[in-house]
């Protein structure tokens, strides 16, 4: 979108003003006079930014702001006005206008710059309206899984294949990573979404509760069980049951649910006789089954059974790419909070994009969610992102600062000569390292100690030991 500007006002020595002094500054200059040429300019063309009077001859451009705003997808709207009027400038924001600035109008750096940023504004609304219409693409019943990168993409997929039958899935995955939301996913995709989809998670109920919990009991099979309970299996007949985080399920637990998958009935405590169910069975573990099957924690044919139909999940910081669409959406999800959509400047673009997000969408759904609570600005700023979460700013500059020590080791030991000993590979550390400290200095030794953080003598005495000649450095 080129950065075309319109100018509406009727008064003809303003609009030439405004329009020498843009194209002067290498804008492209429009021009209208009333609102219905503003109506009719904008369905024409596309804008950058549009600098709009309040009274034309046809009407009060502050009763029409909204209109006008929908026809010229969502530009930047910066309000002209006399300071009379001022308060209803004001006022017009909450309909949408970007800014507004008082007659007469001062053409100075900050008119300038006030441009730019409504410039940038409209192509985040662009942006933003755009995301929009992706995001309403992939609704399914309000239930939605963001994401547009490669390794989603083949995950839509493999939900698409494992959805047409009712085989157990393992989802693998990082805790935050979405898991229960591929678990629904398959089931709303499924030929029994139409049954219950239950959902229990293993670490939430206590081990000694966790059996009567999925398989009920029947009355007097224990103190207590004044009634029959109905479990969660048989509340999953027909449909879909997840079990989450399947890696912290008791041995013995285990094995009674591996019975429960090859026969398809289970026994209420208490009672002896077997209740048949039919439903999908899903797990899910943010653990490596392998690894506690080795450490005999899992066990292996349980594991064997549930690792026929797998869906592994990235984790966020290998689906970067996927960051502005999830921003988008978790930005208008919480836009009730504060009753609008709040933009977030290049910087802090950045700094998500730098950062590892640990806890991966849950932790970046938090992050948007307090910033958008939080933040009394309308455009979210790095200062934001660093006095909500100072942690996140100290990672990133720690991976900015970071130097690859093992590939410098690597590099020396990958020489032709392999004979390289420690002593070798440190003096050459040291080495490099004083002489780089010497040319920022000029070679002068008492800042070199200085920044090196140790006593002239030891420096002088390392200078020696290394062969280092600092008359070099004082000709830098």
């Amino acid at each position: 979108m080129s950065e075309k500007i319109l100018i509406v006002d009727d008064e003809e020595s303003i609009v030439k003003v405004l329009s020498i002094f843009f194209e002067k500054n290498k804008y492209s200059v429009d021009t209208a006079s009333s609102l219905a040429q503003t109506y009719k300019k904008i369905k024409e063309n596309s804008y950058s930014i549009i600098f709009l009077d309040v009274n034309l001859p046809d009407g009060m451009s502050l009763d029409y702001l909204e209109k006008i705003i929908n026809i010229s997808n969502n530009t930047s709207i910066v309000i002209m006005t006399a300071q009379d009027s001022m308060q209803n400038a004001i006022n017009s924001m909450k309909l949408g206008a970007y800014d507004y600035v008082p007659k007469p109008i001062d053409l100075n750096n900050d008119l300038l710059l006030l441009t730019e940023r409504g410039v940038k504004n409209t192509l985040k609304n662009i942006e933003i309206s755009q995301l929009r219409t992706d995001l309403i693409d992939s609704k399914k019943e309000d239930f939605q899984i963001i994401g547009k990168s490669s390794q989603m993409q083949k995950i839509f997929k493999d939900i698409g294949k494992i959805s047409t039958n009712d085989h157990t899935v393992l989802i693998r995955g990082e805790s935050g990573t979405g898991k229960e939301l591929i678990a629904k996913a398959i089931h709303l995709n499924s030929p029994n979404s139409n049954g219950n989809y239950v959902q229990v998670n293993i670490t939430a109920i206590p081990s000694e509760l966790l059996e009567s919990e999925l398989f009920g009991y029947e009355k007097g099979a224990f103190t207590g069980a004044e009634k029959r309970k109905i479990g969660r299996f048989e509340e999953a007949n027909n449909g879909t049951i997840l079990l989450d985080e399947i890696g912290d399920m008791s041995l013995d637990l285990q094995s009674k649910l591996l019975r429960v998958l090859e026969e398809k009935k289970f026994y209420r405590l208490g009672s002896q006789k077997p209740t048949s169910f039919n439903s999908r069975i899903i797990a899910s573990t943010n653990k490596s089954l392998e690894l506690l099957v080795k450490k005999n924690e899992f066990r292996d044919d349980l594991f064997f059974r549930l690792n026929t139909l797998t869906v592994d999940l990235p984790a966020l910081k290998d689906r970067k790419s996927d960051l502005p669409l999830l921003l988008s959406f978790f930005n208008e999800k919480y836009v009730s909070l504060n009753g609008q959509i709040k933009s977030f400047d290049e910087d802090v673009l950045n700094i998500f994009a730098k950062y590892d997000w640990p806890g991966n969408v849950r932790e970046f759904e938090n992050t948007i969610k307090k910033l958008s609570i939080m933040s009394t600005n309308i455009e979210i700023s790095k200062a934001d992102v660093q006095n909500y979460f100072p942690n996140i700013m100290k990672q990133v500059n720690n991976t900015n600062n970071e130097i690859n020590f093992e590939s410098l080791v690597g590099y020396f030991l990958n020489q032709k000569n392999n004979h390289v000993s420690y002593e070798t590979i440190v003096n050459k550390f040291k080495k490099t390292l004083i002489e780089s400290s010497l040319i920022k200095n000029k070679g002068i030794l008492k800042k070199t100690a200085e920044q090196l953080e140790i006593s002239d003598k030891n420096l002088g005495k390392l200078i020696k030991e290394l062969n280092i000649d600092t008359n070099i450095f004082l000709k830098l």
